[in-house]
């Protein structure tokens, strides 16, 4: 009796086995793969954070002059000089109204003011940078505006707007 021959020989055994192998090292590559990118590790870090010195917000100090003069029915410039104590830039996010307009202490009859500041939309456009340790001026264009029913006794008057200003680093 002749034995069964299950093993078969040639070239078509090779291309056989050569794909079989291909197709095997394809599939432990990818696993492989798979593997490296699905890892996850584990340790330890830290980070310390400083602390944000207060910007201060000023009217006008020596040096600084108007663009513009308010009166009764019309608007006008808003000035401010922002100081950065930090040892980085801050960027300034808005300005908001912190209270009634009062006159300069010269005028004391002046009591309706009629004086009413008008923010500009948050955040500011265009973007403000108070660069580390410095002061910079920041003029907010048409931001005071004054009733046409203000007493005349506010004639030649400067007046105090108190604003808060948001500012991020």
């Amino acid at each position: 009796m002749k034995p069964t021959r299950w093993l078969k020989t040639g070239p078509l055994l090779a291309a056989k086995a050569a794909a079989t192998s291909a197709v095997f090292l394809m599939v432990l590559g990818v696993g492989t793969a798979y593997a490296y990118w699905s890892t996850i590790g584990i340790g330890n870090g830290s980070a310390a954070n400083g602390t944000m010195q207060t910007v201060l917000v000023d009217a006008f100090v020596s040096g600084d002059s108007t663009a513009t003069s308010l009166v009764p029915g019309g608007s006008a410039d808003v000035i401010l000089r922002a100081t950065n104590p930090n040892s980085f830039p801050v960027r300034v996010y808005s300005v908001a109204a912190n209270g009634p307009a009062s006159a300069d202490a010269s005028h004391t009859l002046c009591t309706n003011t009629g004086v009413t500041f008008n923010p500009p939309a948050s955040p500011l456009s265009p973007a403000v940078v108070v660069p580390a340790n410095s002061s910079v001026l920041i003029t907010l264009p048409g931001a005071a505006s004054m009733s046409a029913a203000s007493q005349s006794a506010c004639q030649g008057s400067a007046f105090q707007l108190p604003v808060t200003m948001a500012v991020r680093k």
